[in-house]
Parts: C-alpha cells; sequence; structure tokens
C-alpha cells in the first residue's frame, strides 16, 4: 500500500499543476492571448503561432530551455545569429524589389521611419540601460524581429533577447491596429486620396544588378551588414536571376517555414514568468510602442514633406510602410488609402518604402555595431 501511494504521490509531483507560479499562469493567459490574435484575428499567424506556443511550453515545463532540452538548441541558433539570417534570405527571395527600383525616392521614406529606432535608443538611455542594451533595445522601432535578435546576440545582450524578440515580433503582428490611428491623425482625408502616378517598369536587368549594387556598397561601407544584407540581396538574386529556380522555392518556402518555426518557438521560449516579468521588459516593450508609433509618425510626416514638394503628387500614407514589416505594413498604407477612395491603389507604391524600411533597419543595426566596435 506505501509504494502505491509513495508511487502516485511522485507522479503527483512531477505534474506541472503542482510547480506552476502565479507568474507562469500569467505568461500562460499571455500566451492563450497571442493564440487567439493569430487564429481568430489573423495577426500574423506564421510568426505569433509558434511565438505563443514555445511561450506555453516554457511556462508549464521550464527545463525544455536548460541545456540538454529541446529548444536550448533552437535557441542557440538566435544567439549565434544564424536562424535571422537566414530568414532575411527568404525574405529576399520573396520580395520584388522593383517599386524601389522605379521610384528611388522610396529610400528616403524608408530612411526617414528609422527614426523611431533612435528615438527609442534616447529613451532607452533615459530609462538607465546602458549604451549597448539601448541599441539592442532601440532595433524594435524599425518592427524588424530578426534584425532585434541579431543585434541583441551581437551586442552581447542575451539575457534582454527574449523581451526585444517578443516586442518587435508583437509589434510586428500588431502593425493593422497601431498604424491606422497614427496614419489618420497626421493626414487629410484630401491627402489619403491623392492618387499616384503608375510606376515605370523595371528591367531584368535592373532587378539583377539591383541586389549586387547594394551588396557592394553598403557592405563595403559597413561590413557588419553583410549576414543581414548579404542574406537578403542573396535570395533575390536568386529570385531576379531566373536560372536559380529550386533554390528560389527552398529559401522562400521550405527552407524559410522551417527557420520560423524554430525561431519562432525559441524566442516564445525566452518568456519564462522568471525571465519575463520583470520592470526591465515592461520598460522594454513600452520603448518598442513608443519607438514603433514615431517610427510610423516620422515615414507619414515625410511623406507629406514630399507630398508638398511635389505638387501634390505623393500619397503621404506610403510613409508608414518605411518600417520594415514586410508586407504588413505596406498593406495597411493600402487599407487605409483605399477608405479614404476605393478606388485608390497605393500597394505598389508603398512596398518601395518598406523594402526600403528592411535595408535601413539593417543599416541600423550595422551603425550601432561599428559604433561599438562589434564586427
Amino acid at each position: 500500500m506505501s509504494y502505491i501511494s509513495e508511487t502516485l504521490g511522485n507522479l503527483l509531483q512531477q505534474t506541472a499543476f503542482l510547480n506552476l507560479s502565479v507568474g507562469n499562469l500569467a505568461m500562460i493567459a499571455v500566451a492563450c492571448g497571442f493564440l487567439y490574435l493569430a487564429i481568430a484575428k489573423g495577426y500574423e499567424p506564421l510568426l505569433l503561432v509558434p511565438i505563443a506556443f514555445g511561450m506555453l511550453l516554457v511556462n508549464i515545463y521550464p527545463p525544455i530551455m536548460d541545456e540538454g532540452g529541446l529548444l536550448h538548441y533552437f535557441y542557440l541558433l538566435d544567439e549565434w545569429a544564424i536562424l535571422p539570417s537566414l530568414i532575411f534570405m527568404g525574405v529576399g527571395a520573396l520580395t520584388d524589389f522593383g517599386p524601389l527600383i522605379a521610384n528611388p525616392k522610396s529610400f528616403l521614406l524608408g530612411a526617414a521611419a528609422q527614426f523611431g529606432i533612435y528615438a527609442a535608443y534616447i529613451g532607452a538611455m533615459l530609462l538607465g540601460f546602458d549604451d549597448k542594451a539601448a541599441a539592442a533595445i532601440s532595433i524594435i522601432g524599425g518592427a524588424d524581429g530578426p534584425t532585434s535578435i541579431f543585434l541583441a546576440s551581437k551586442l552581447g545582450q542575451v539575457a534582454l533577447m527574449g523581451p526585444i524578440a517578443v516586442a518587435a515580433y508583437s509589434y510586428m503582428a500588431l502593425v493593422p491596429i497601431i498604424q491606422p490611428p497614427i496614419m489618420k491623425a497626421l493626414t487629410t482625408k484630401e491627402e489619403r486620396m491623392i492618387k499616384m502616378d503608375q510606376l515605370r517598369h523595371v528591367s531584368k536587368v535592373e532587378r539583377i544588378c539591383f541586389p549586387i549594387v547594394v551588396t557592394i556598397v553598403v557592405c563595403s561601407i559597413l561590413p557588419s551588414t553583410a549576414p543581414l544584407v548579404g542574406m537578403l540581396m542573396l535570395g533575390n538574386l536568386f529570385r531576379e536571376s531566373g536560372v536559380v529556380r529550386q533554390l528560389t522555392e527552398t529559401a522562400s518556402n521550405a527552407l524559410m517555414y522551417i527557420v520560423v518555426i524554430l525561431l519562432g518557438t525559441s524566442v516564445g521560449a525566452t518568456t519564462s514568468a522568471e525571465a519575463f516579468l520583470n520592470w526591465s521588459t515592461i520598460k522594454i516593450v513600452v520603448l518598442g510602442l513608443v519607438a514603433f508609433s514615431f517610427g510610423t509618425a516620422s515615414g507619414v510626416i515625410f511623406g507629406k514633406i514630399m507630398c508638398k514638394l511635389s505638387g501634390g503628387k505623393v500619397n503621404p500614407l506610403i510613409g508608414s510602410a518605411g518600417v520594415s514589416a514586410v508586407p504588413m505594413a505596406a498593406r495597411v498604407s493600402q487599407k487605409v488609402g483605399a477608405e479614404a477612395d476605393p478606388t485608390n491603389f497605393l500597394l505598389m507604391h508603398a512596398m518601395g518604402p518598406n523594402v526600403a524600411g528592411v535595408i535601413g533597419t539593417a543599416v541600423a543595426a550595422g551603425t550601432f555595431m561599428a559604433i561599438f566596435g562589434v564586427r
């Protein structure tokens, strides 16, 4: 009889029910909230589903992130900056740089939206973070999860990587909620109704030369951006060259989705209650929201300036797409424009600043690495 009671007692002690803290329960609730947003509302499910499930797993069974645990090895690929670089290759294989090539002024809108990064850097310093931590946190302003993870690992901010990555990916997913009120507050209905001229045709030679030229120029100026910009442009060269269809399909489909699963679950698994529920995390989440809002606003404001200078030929809404949440931010520009005029089609115009924002965020990360002497 004692053997049976002892066995049952051991089994009971091994269940998660007796080991869950209030913090664990809170994080499980957050994970379920993210799953609801992803599945029921369709907010970036490819990102939120694996992140939320990793969050769920680590708060039910914390040893899954200990050395020897499954997700620990996934996470090492984040620390070594392997997964973010592979994500960029997949993004490059999926992305059409034609709108940016056709309208090079889009680079300016993509650059303007990066002001959110530098606003977050200053804010983080004011809130007591050291310079490297502030730099790692600031990249959230670009709404770019892979770059946030990449920079945090390169600057040695492993302890902050979880909150930074979750904040960045969460704001990427919540672009359709966060951006429209800012866009509408900063523009008039007449500005939102502006119809832009059709973009010129981009030749195949231009499309092939673009990733090569960008790699040479950007990586020569900031060699530390090579893992991100280089992989982004390699994926795009696969796409545009037309001679490596199998590589394009692999990079944009099978490999991309495998990497998203590994990166998403490992990022989510960094959010154990002990690591996540603290004042530093709250500061990071708030700073990320401020930075992302500031980046959206600065893009729209610069779009208004271009509108004035062009005699009303530029719709300011496309400036909000300068954050690097591809292609969600461009779709939001299209949606807000269509609400003012259902016949207005801004998507391709917004894709120019959107892909410029991807490059801009990588350049911002490379600039911080250069400042701190990190290669």
